[in-house]
């Protein structure tokens, strides 16, 4: 699908107090080939649900860091087997095992966890998308989860050109709890991301 910048300001005046259904519908309905990339932390169930209730088909892509918590492996095939999501497994190609002898899991202010970053996240996600090469690209990002995605809004272009659609863009915690409870929607919340280590840090995918 493309858009041009001009229109997307439009778009998401048009879309700001829309529901997910509805705008998640609208982006299925004008792409060719779409995903959604999920790494099941807290509230991924939401988009997942959300968009598996429109399209059941639809490539979710999912870079495994090798990281995830025990509970975090469990939430995810609860979600894959209850929601039949049609997963596309990327892993690093380095294995954690391997790693943990190599460099362990560096510290942000050490030089090789751009080494680290690269291996388990950036290289997995780079394949996934140029195996795919979507025009449409779902994701949960929310305002208020760091500096970078305040800038952002329900529909942005990454530096592909691709089209993000962030149908939960302007839902705070409060209001995804709601839609937890209204669908009867399990949560996780002991989810490690080690190329982030700080909550409110941006791992590489959206900037």
């Amino acid at each position: 699908m493309i858009v041009l910048k001009e229109k997307i300001q439009d778009l998401n005046l048009q879309f700001k107090d829309a529901e997910p259904k509805e705008i998640i519908s609208w982006a299925l309905a004008n792409a060719t080939t779409p995903v959604v990339t999920t790494n099941f932390r807290p509230y991924e169930v939401t988009i997942l649900h959300a968009i598996t209730n429109v399209d059941n088909a639809i490539p979710v892509i999912w870079c495994d860091t090798g990281y995830n918590t025990h509970p975090t492996y469990k939430h995810a095939e609860e979600l894959i087997d209850r929601l039949g999501l049609n997963i596309r497994l990327y892993v690093p190609k380095q294995t954690s095992a391997y790693r943990d002898v190599v460099m362990g899991i560096p510290q942000i202010d050490d030089p090789l966890h751009t080494t680290f970053t690269e291996q388990v996240k950036l290289e997995p996600f780079r394949r996934a998308m140029a195996e795919h090469r979507p025009d449409v690209w779902f994701t949960n990002l929310r305002k208020g989860q760091t500096a970078h995605r305040d800038s952002l809004d329900i529909l942005s272009l990454s530096n592909d050109g691709i089209l993000k659609v962030s149908p939960f863009y302007h839902w705070n915690d409060e209001k995804l709890d709601a839609y937890l409870e209204t669908h009867q929607l399990p949560n996780e919340h002991n989810y490690f991301d080690p190329t982030k280590v700080l909550e409110n840090r941006e791992c590489g995918l959206h900037t």
